[in-house]
């Protein structure tokens, strides 16, 4: 594992006070970006970013109830995946891989072999971020993934965090919104600090939040995640501690696959709707 590096500098910006409840908005100290600008951003990032080897302290809610633990994760962008929940004195109790639109489960509590297809709520069987395979594994990395072509994008100005937003068209119908900071004013450069997407007739947002930032290179990763999922707080979505990280590494054949351990019950894993 690479250890972690130094945290950004924070980012400098200028507020105004709005309204009769002295609530503080930034505002910009640099030319409006246009989307093009920010696309090319998140591309260069995509592709110094293809994939992570990751010890964190996952915090999600399973079942109606809070959980607790470390995870050693795989995560290749495009989707391929590998988690596995390690508990104190307990060893390797679950472990979860996605690869080729296929999942696999193994409890080890249970003696159970789970396995199906990568659908949302397969992928949320151990982390609970119930979105498709690349989105999940994007989101991981720090970004989310793109759409082909000359989708249609345009910049709106967030102010509560001082971030511009890049509001696209995202798969399935979905509307997306990457918030992007820069780190310095006079500097072209852009960190990903937020994301947020939403289906088709959705009532409202999933979240994402990236905070503690190291750079590695060019690159912004964060150290803390935290997803929610539409119609929840904070509070009642995911928590993503990273302690460790090894960035691009060379995953070995195999290991975005498992295999059924003998006397194991075999159970087929059928799909949720997706949020």
């Amino acid at each position: 594992m690479v250890k972690t590096f130094a945290r950004l500098a924070p980012v400098a910006l200028v507020v105004i006070a709005v309204g009769c409840a002295g609530a503080r908005l930034a505002t910009r100290s640099y030319p409006p970006p246009t989307a093009d600008e920010l696309l090319a951003a998140v591309r260069a990032r995509q592709a110094a970013v293809a994939g992570m080897n990751v010890e964190a302290r996952a915090t999600s809610w399973l079942g109606g109830e809070r959980v607790r633990g470390t995870v050693q994760m795989l995560v290749a962008r495009g989707g391929q995946l590998r988690f596995e929940a390690e508990v104190a004195l307990q060893g390797t109790v679950a472990l979860l891989a996605v690869d080729g639109g296929q999942f696999t489960f193994i409890d080890n509590q249970k003696h159970v072999f789970r396995k199906g297809p990568a659908c949302p709520a397969n992928v949320a069987a151990l982390i609970r971020i119930p979105l498709q395979p690349a989105e999940v594994a994007a989101l991981l990395l720090g970004d989310l993934p793109l759409p082909e072509g000359n989708a249609p994008a345009r910049v709106e100005w967030d102010g509560t965090r001082g971030a511009d937003v890049l509001v696209l068209a995202g798969p399935q119908g979905t509307t997306l919104w990457l918030g992007l900071r820069r780190p310095n004013p006079s500097a072209p450069a852009w960190d990903v600090v937020s994301l947020e997407g939403q289906a088709v007739g959705g009532a409202s947002r999933w979240r994402v939040a990236y905070d503690d930032f190291e750079r590695v290179g060019s690159v912004a990763l964060p150290r803390l995640v935290r997803f929610a999922e539409p119609g929840k707080d904070w509070d009642n979505g995911v928590e993503i501690k990273i302690r460790e990280r090894a960035l691009n590494p060379s995953f070995p054949d195999g290991a975005f696959t498992l295999v059924e351990p003998k006397g194991y019950t075999v159970e087929l894993a059928a799909c949720g709707a997706r949020p």
